[in-house]
């Protein structure tokens, strides 16, 4: 998960305090609830407006942070001159819009909302929560390629999401900062802790690693997991929760133990903001994330400083095949209130045209659509297009690739006690295994 992060795709985030994924777990449970009492409370009933209420779409936003909120404000601006509706955004933050969700979708929930791809769409499509947007596919089918397509179909066949932008994550750094020590981009796991060490020496946090939130520790953990024991195992792992207790997944904490001491200073206290400033200040060298939230950090003159090499290869068998690459998205409620504005606004957001002019100003992400212009993208998109064009296989995050009532209330905290004690692993394993062994046996 997530969306990845746009500052927060910052606290908000599933999120950041205002990014990506962050008003804090804790805050979830009191001022958080507090915060999602209006997607609670939102308007809903599946029925034929009239009036007023035909032209007017509410819409359950996860981005109540100044960017990427400005720019879905100018999206809905122009969605509303292009389709004559008018989008009611309910703003809340990230984290607390994706620790809610559940009790929000069973609610009266928005007629449109912010969602992701993967297990977390499939989930809430084989519990009956959300409408298939097959007629809005019937229109917007030809904008997007095969692989986008089946990213956006439940376990049915019929399609709930509607793809709207994806990023991908990897290691990013200062261009400027690797020219004046003359690093180069390492590709194989030796070569990366070889650069860590030399960063050490040359007085920098060698990786700026953050994980106060939870989240970002989860994107490390994939890319150690695909490149040591494969994609198929990953996304086994994630979607039947059967082999947490074996030896290969033992192997990936292991592995990750070498790097805790390059990571960055009192990290459990950090948000990935402050990893961010510390890429962006000189003060670190790398940083494992999503363009998604390091893209909303490195802004302005800074944008086309900032670059990234894939996460390294650890087993040969399966290189660099894998890339992390979480698609954001829209869908739609079990009974929207108004279902024809709802499918005429995303046959709009299904277009190359809404999605150039979202990333015109949050340029933290690539568009879904085909046909929009890259020459309009920075250097760090078009990057980032080429990256995951390359790739063989794509992963969406940990807390998107599994359930969700896995992978935050298992995981995150399990990921949490490793780094905050990075000795023998089996404990926690036995603990995870069990929990997920009852969670998807429950069948819910």
């Amino acid at each position: 998960m997530d969306r990845f992060s746009p500052t927060g795709r910052g606290t908000a985030t599933t999120g950041g305090a205002l990014s990506r994924r962050s008003l804090l777990r804790g805050a979830a449970l009191g001022v958080g609830a507090a915060a999602f009492a209006p997607l609670v409370t939102a308007c809903g009933g599946k029925g034929t407006p009239t009036g007023a209420a035909a032209k007017t779409v509410t819409f359950g936003s996860n981005a109540a942070v100044p960017q990427p909120k400005g720019a879905y404000e100018t999206l809905f601006a122009a969605a509303g001159k292009a389709t004559g509706l008018t989008v009611k955004p309910n703003w809340v933050d990230h984290n607390t819009f994706q620790q809610n969700i559940s009790t929000y979708l069973q609610g009266n929930p928005d007629d449109v909302f912010n969602w992701f791809a993967g297990e977390r769409m499939q989930f809430f499509a084989g519990q009956g929560l959300v409408s298939n947007v097959d007629d809005v596919w019937s229109s917007i089918g030809g904008n997007y390629t095969d692989a986008m397509k089946a990213q956006s179909k439940g376990a049915d066949g019929h399609y709930y999401l509607v793809p709207f932008d994806y990023y991908p994550w990897a290691v990013f750094y200062s261009k400027s900062l690797w020219k004046s020590k003359g690093y180069q981009a390492p590709t194989t796991w030796d070569q990366y802790v070889a650069l860590a060490k030399k960063m050490k020496g040359d007085g920098l946090i060698p990786i700026a690693f953050t994980d106060k939130d939870g989240w970002p520790a989860m994107g490390t953990f994939d890319y150690l997991n695909m490149r040591m024991n494969g994609f198929d195992f990953h996304i086994d792992l994630m979607r039947k929760g059967d082999k947490w207790n074996t030896p290969q997944v033992k192997a990936v904490f292991d592995q990750w133990r070498e790097l805790i001491p390059y990571y960055s200073p009192g990290f459990l206290g950090l948000t990935w903001q402050d990893g961010a400033q510390q890429l962006l200040n000189g003060k670190a060298g790398m940083m494992v994330i999503g363009l998604d939230q390091i893209g909303t950090i490195f802004t302005g003159d800074k944008a086309d400083d900032l670059a990234f090499f894939p996460f390294p290869e650890v087993n040969p068998t399966y290189g660099q095949q894998a890339v992390e690459a979480p698609i954001d998205g829209f869908m739609v409620s079990k009974s929207p209130k108004n279902q024809p504005g709802a499918t005429k606004l995303l046959k709009y957001l299904g277009t190359a045209k809404a999605q150039q002019l979202w990333l015109g100003t949050n340029p933290a992400d690539i568009a879904t659509a085909n046909g929009v212009d890259a020459a309009k993208y920075t250097a760090p998109q078009n990057a980032a297009v080429k990256l995951i064009a390359s790739a063989r296989n794509l992963s969406q995050f940990m807390d998107r690739d599994t359930r969700p009532d896995f992978a935050d209330p298992v995981m995150l905290p399990a990921i949490q006690k490793f780094l905050n004690d990075p000795g023998d692993i089996g404990s926690i394993l036995s603990n995870v295994d069990k929990q997920a062994k009852s969670i998807w046996s429950s069948g819910s």
